[in-house]
C-alpha cells in the first residue's frame, strides 16, 4: 500500500495515477466528500488530520511507501514521519522546494526542519525539489481573462517553471518502484526558463489574443494573493519567494523529470493550452 498524505493538486493526481497503474493507493484527508472522484478512480480514502498521530497511525496501515506533500508545516510533516517510523515504511517520497535554515523564507526554512528529521529518522526517503509550479498562474487567471494582463514581482528573471501533474507523475513512479532511487535528491523542472515577458507571449499565442506582462512591487504581489484568499503568513512567504526569482533563484532547469518519466516534461505552452479555458473571457462573462 503507498499513502498519500493530502490530497491537493500534486497529492491527488498522485493517487489518481497510481490506481490507473493497479497500485494499492491510500490517500489521507480530512474531507472524504470532496474527493469521491478518487474513490471512483480506485483510490482507498482515509479521513485523518495530520495534527492528529492516532489518526495517521490508522493510515499507514499496511503502508510500504509514503507521498509525502502537504504544506510543509513542521509538526504535521513530522508526525507523519514518525508514524512511517513506527510502521516500518521502507520508503518516503518527500515533495519540496528548495530549503534551508537560514533562508529568509520561512517555509523553506521549515522544509529544512522536515528534510533533516526525514534523513535522521533511518527511512529509505527521495527528496524532490521542485521549481516554481506553472498552476501558479492560475491565481492570476481572472485577472488574465478580464483584462488580459497580468503582474508579478518577477521582473526580468527568467525560471524553470515545472507542470504539478509532472511532479505528481514523477512522485508516484518513485513511490511504487523506490529502489534504484533511495537517498536521492531530485530537481523537477519544465523544459525552458522563461521570464514573464515570454510567459505573457506564450498566454498570448495559445489564447489567440495579446497579453502583457506588468511589474509590480512585492507589496502588491503580497496584497494580489491576499485578494485570492491566501492566509497572511502564506502570503507573505510567496511574496518573499516571488522576489528572489527576480534575482534568478530559479533560473535553471534540469533533465530529472524525463530521466524519470522517461518523457519530457510539459512546456509552459502545453500548460497553457492545457488550462486555457481558466484564462478565457467566456468564462468570466459566463
Amino acid at each position: 500500500m503507498i499513502l498519500v498524505t493530502t490530497a491537493g493538486k500534486i497529492g491527488a493526481e498522485a493517487s489518481r495515477l497510481l490506481a490507473q497503474r493497479g497500485a494499492p493507493v491510500r490517500v489521507l484527508v480530512r474531507n472524504p466528500e470532496k474527493v469521491t472522484g478518487l474513490v471512483h478512480a480506485g483510490v482507498d480514502v482515509c479521513q485523518g488530520d495530520l495534527e492528529v498521530p492516532a489518526t495517521i497511525d490508522a493510515a499507514m496501515q499496511n503502508v510500504t511507501s509514503v507521498v509525502l506533500v502537504s504544506p510543509a508545516i513542521p509538526r504535521q510533516e513530522l508526525n507523519v514521519i514518525a508514524s512511517a517510523v513506527r510502521a516500518r515504511v521502507q520508503h518516503v517520497v518527500k515533495i519540496m522546494s528548495k530549503a534551508s535554515a537560514d533562508s529568509p523564507i520561512a517555509r523553506r526554512r521549515g522544509q529544512f526542519e522536515i528534510e533533516q528529521g526525514l534523513i535522521a529518522s533511518g527511512l529509505g526517503y527521495t527528496l524532490l525539489k521542485n521549481n516554481a509550479y506553472m498552476q501558479n498562474f492560475l491565481m492570476m487567471a481572472r485577472a488574465i481573462a478580464e483584462t488580459s494582463s497580468f503582474g508579478t514581482a518577477t521582473g526580468d528573471g527568467r525560471i524553470g517553471h515545472v507542470d504539478t501533474r509532472d511532479i505528481a507523475a514523477v512522485a508516484a513512479a518513485i513511490a511504487a518502484s523506490p529502489s534504484a532511487h533511495m537517498g536521492k535528491t531530485y530537481w523537477p523542472t519544465g523544459p525552458e526558463v522563461l521570464s514573464a515577458t515570454e510567459v505573457a507571449a506564450v498566454f498570448s499565442r495559445v489564447l489567440g489574443r495579446t497579453i502583457t506582462f506588468h511589474s509590480i512591487t512585492v507589496a502588491q504581489q503580497k496584497q494580489g494573493m491576499l485578494d485570492v484568499g491566501l492566509p497572511e503568513n502564506v502570503a507573505e512567504d510567496n511574496a518573499n519567494a516571488v522576489a528572489l526569482m527576480a534575482k534568478g533563484d530559479c533560473d535553471y532547469v534540469t533533465g530529472d523529470v524525463a530521466t524519470i518519466l522517461g518523457q519530457p516534461p510539459r512546456s509552459f505552452e502545453q500548460f497553457a493550452t492545457d488550462y486555457a479555458a481558466a484564462f478565457s473571457r467566456q468564462l468570466v462573462k459566463g
